[in-house]
């Protein structure tokens, strides 16, 4: 029988499987293929410079062994490292590296193409040196389980997060996906996870990053033709946390990569933390790939707190702040500020700071002055779906004739102004608003603000509509 490159690796690779964690041989050795076998010198290639250089720091002696054994002590083992640059050529380039020889390892040894101006790999948050790689894990130690106060709005996030931090990767709750309004404790409760696991398994990766900084890491990686390192970075992660997984709505890049890596954690038993604004069935522009896999595990909402929840939340808040104040004040500042616990924080800061700047008592009357003024500053929360509701109402018609494909110059104008508000009361993108509101593109949306702001200034009742509407919408 000849001897082939496939045949000696394969001989390679079942010696390491029985000599390594089934978890690292999936990761490191499954994506290495051999190419050429010439002489002693066995030819593999390798996705990228980082799973080189992490063969190197962790697995050189098991390759050595197992190379030696099928090809005796002058054996050679040759790296091709794939580079990619932004034309979608390849550039291979190679490193023989004596099996017998650990110098010869050495990342200044590696032959790297001219027009690679940066061949030391950094990972995607800077950390100098990938051999000794440290990943800082980016989290708040000062968001814990014990300041995230449990009430009926968040007990069942709070009791899946506390599951998820016992036995990370171990349960069903994987992904774990948190959702809910602003100011509800979404990060808060993410942080919370991360920072017990770290407790609780030392060893474990953990790794806190906002959706936002994900995607510029992604951008930055395809500019630098880094992007295999950049997969391979994030399936390193042992508890990977991502912030507002919503803005990635729109990014079909980053959805992509994302979702290569989402799968290979979930695979390997990794632990998938997420945080949203919105349910699942309600995010837009978001892959249905990606949406099916959010739905594997739990979506647990957090909901605004109830009277008693509000209460127990500023008594923490004033105990760990060291202030005392009046039992009455604590529930009349709980009983009028409703919306979230970063405006009932919020409201009772500023009455501490109004109270020692102006050296006054705190009564009720100053706690009335603040929460009047908390309140009437405090702008609600308008859905895309809440705008249509109004419009729709307005003009008599139903959501549906609204969002129809008829070209009627009243629908037409109703279905106008639904998207001008919505892109005047809500933060979302203009795809997502066109997406929203009938399935249209983000031209549709940009000619339909277009279109409002012209007819204002020139038809008497057209801008009549804009100011009742408005008025509905500030109520």
């Amino acid at each position: 029988m000849s001897v082939t490159a496939q045949s000696v690796w394969n001989n390679c690779l079942e010696f390491i499987k029985d000599n390594i964690q089934p978890q690292a041989y999936k990761t490191w050795f499954e994506p290495i293929v051999a190419v050429k076998l010439t002489d002693n010198a066995l030819s593999i290639q390798v996705p990228s410079k980082f799973f080189y250089e992490w063969l190197e720091e962790h697995y050189v002696k098991i390759l050595k062994v197992s190379l030696t054994k099928e090809l005796g002590e002058k054996a050679k083992l040759v790296y091709i490292i794939k580079m990619e640059n932004t034309y979608g050529n390849k550039q291979p380039f190679t490193e023989k590296i004596p099996s017998s020889n650990r110098g010869a390892l050495k990342s200044q040894d590696v032959d790297v193409p001219l027009n690679n101006k940066s061949p030391e790999l950094r990972n995607p948050f800077v950390i100098p040196g990938i051999r000794n790689v440290k990943i800082e894990s980016q989290l708040n130690p000062n968001y814990s389980f014990e300041n995230f106060l449990e009430g009926d709005s968040n007990r069942l996030a709070r009791s899946a997060g506390l599951a998820v931090a016992a036995k990370p990767g171990g349960t069903s709750f994987n992904p774990l996906l948190i959702f809910g309004g602003v100011g509800l404790g979404k990060t808060h409760l993410a942080h919370a996870i991360g920072v017990d696991i770290k407790d609780k398994y030392p060893e474990k990766t953990v790794l806190y990053i906002s959706a936002e900084k994900f995607t510029q890491q992604y951008i930055d990686a395809v500019k630098k033709n880094n992007r295999n390192d950049f997969i391979h970075f994030y399936q390193i992660i042992d508890v990977l946390i991502i912030d507002d997984v919503q803005f990635l709505s729109g990014k079909t890049g980053t959805q992509d990569v994302f979702f290569h890596i989402f799968n290979h954690l979930h695979q390997n038993g990794k632990q998938v933390v997420l945080t949203s604004d919105k349910a699942p069935v309600d995010m837009q522009d978001i892959e249905q790939r990606l949406l099916s896999r959010f739905k594997w595990g739990l979506s647990a909402e957090l909901q605004n707190p109830d009277f008693e929840t509000r209460v127990s939340i500023l008594k923490n808040k004033l105990y760990r702040d060291g202030v005392e104040m009046p039992e009455d004040i604590i529930e009349y500042v709980a009983k009028n500020i409703k919306t979230n616990v970063r405006e009932l924080e919020g409201a009772i800061i500023s009455l501490i700071a109004q109270s020692s700047f102006n050296k006054k008592e705190i009564t009720i009357d100053l706690a009335r002055i603040i929460v009047e003024k908390f309140v009437k500053n405090t702008k609600r929360e308008v859905s895309i779906d809440y705008i249509q509701k109004v419009v729709s109402d307005y003009f008599q018609m139903d959501i549906d004739t609204l969002q129809s494909k008829t070209r009627k110059r009243h629908i037409v104008q109703a279905r106008q102004l639904a998207m001008f508000f919505a892109k005047k009361f809500t933060k979302a993108s203009l795809a997502s608003i066109g997406s929203q509101i009938g399935k249209r593109d983000h031209a549709t949306v940009l000619h339909a603000c277009k279109t409002v702001d012209n007819l204002s200034s020139t038809d008497k009742q057209f801008r009549k509509y804009v100011e009742d509407i408005t008025k509905k919408l500030s109520v």
